[in-house]
């Protein structure tokens, strides 16, 4: 397999701008070739840190980076604010939510993933999700709010308000019910001094047995013993299997009445409608060791949205951002190679594990390396050190870095505002 046809001044378009697909842009800038990012918000997420948003930790500002800013002085990069609703491959053509068409000569499917609710439609309708900008604001307005609103509430619907349910307990929702619980014990006490934080509850379900059940033994016990720490009630083994927006029902039967419900629990590739469906394995497109799709030869596919079988990952790569950021990379070098005519120097993609990371709280974390595993302050100093080099722009990186220090030395935040409170849907006259 090859990439021959790929020459020089072709279009490629990139639909989606998450990790992969910005690397790729980013890769390909000084090509001979035009480059199109589409992506149906303005700007990148950096999504390991949305908790932070939603704990009211970090402006959405600081890890939110507008494409045109950052393509600026890129010519041969364009950037298309679109919602690609189906792609027509024998037309060599995408079309979107307002019915217009985009052409292109290759394109490169990276449109990551989305919450996955397992066909549970009335938990998808109550429950929050944590996979964009706007949902993290969403949460941290709600949780927020549910202070004002626990104010005013009668006496059998307070604790509904101070009940937070976070549901999965990989990296987001440990990461998620460590942010609350330091706001519970550090913050929210002086903000609100006629409520009893005492009654405030931070509950993580988790359905297998352990918590950061794809890491080690040691970072399952530290991990636990951590959110316990902080206060958090973590209960493994148990599901969440309906949700109203005022009770939760558990697998075992328990009702938890709660008015704030955020899912962690799982992601699903997000599919474009015009492929063949016979390609798509398990909400992914099928893909050889170039990235290429199986069955067509202009059409290729990056990051949590492709499955590529290797003798390494039989069953395919992890749906992390390393793997997306990697093989975005390798595939740049590929075009690259044959647009210079090189087309010897072509190399298949594989996984180099880097390792996995979790944070839970202050001088509490988790980091595994293939070569190490370690815990405590200096794994919380390594997470921080890690994720503010990959923050984009060297501004960001500083607001991060003083938002990050104020908070260690005053143990206290001053994002915490409120906006875009529905009146209507949430009464706080509701006696």
């Amino acid at each position: 397999m090859d990439l021959s046809g790929i020459k020089k001044g072709d279009k490629i378009v990139i639909i989606g701008g998450g990790f992969a697909g910005l690397q790729l842009a980013k890769q390909l800038r000084k090509a001979d070739a035009k480059v199109i990012l589409v992506d149906k918000q303005n700007h990148h997420q950096f999504q390991p840190l949305f908790y932070q948003v939603a704990s009211g930790r970090l402006e959405p500002s600081s890890i939110s980076f507008p494409f045109r800013k950052i393509f600026q002085k890129s010519k041969n990069v364009d950037f298309r604010m679109a919602d690609i609703v189906k792609i027509i491959p024998e037309q060599n053509k995408l079309m979107t939510a307002y019915d217009r068409s985009i052409a292109y000569d290759h394109l490169v499917i990276a449109t990551g993933c989305r919450t996955n609710f397992f066909g549970n439609k009335e938990i998808s309708e109550n429950a929050f999700s944590m996979k964009t900008t706007q949902e993290s604001i969403d949460i941290r307005n709600k949780i927020l709010f549910s202070f004002e609103k626990e104010i005013f509430a009668r006496p059998e619907d307070k604790q509904a308000w101070m009940n937070i349910i976070i549901v999965g307990g990989g990296p987001t929702g440990v990461e998620l019910s460590g942010a609350f619980a330091e706001l519970k014990n550090n913050v929210l006490p002086k903000d609100y001094h006629n409520i009893d934080f005492s009654k405030f509850q931070i509950i993580l379900l988790e359905g297998s047995k352990n918590t950061l059940n794809n890491m080690s033994e040691e970072s399952h016990m530290a991990s636990r013993k951590y959110l316990e720490d902080l206060g958090v009630i973590v209960r493994t083994e148990t599901i969440l299997t309906s949700y109203d927006g005022n009770v939760a029902t558990l697998n075992n039967g328990e009702k938890i009445p709660t008015k704030n419900v955020i899912w962690a629990a799982g992601v699903t590739g997000n599919i474009i409608e015009g492929l063949n469906p016979e390609h798509i394995v398990r909400n992914r497109y099928v893909v050889d060791r170039f990235n290429k799709l199986v069955g067509y030869e202009n059409i290729y596919a990056l990051g949590d949205i492709a499955y590529m079988e290797t003798p390494k990952y039989p069953h395919g790569h992890p749906q992390v951002a390393n793997v997306a950021i990697n093989q975005a990379k390798n595939l740049a070098n590929n075009i690259l190679h044959v647009l210079n005519g090189k087309p010897s120097k072509l190399s298949e993609y594989e996984y180099n594990d880097l390792g996995m990371m979790a944070t839970i709280g202050k001088h509490k974390a988790v980091v595994e390396f293939p070569f190490l595993k370690f815990k405590g302050p200096v794994a919380w100093y390594v997470w921080m050190f890690l994720h503010l080099m990959l923050i984009l722009s060297v501004r960001n990186k500083l607001v991060i870095f003083f938002n990050w220090a104020w908070s260690y030395l005053t143990k206290d935040t001053s994002l915490r505002l409120i906006t875009n409170i529905d009146y209507k849907k949430d009464k706080v006259t509701d006696f």
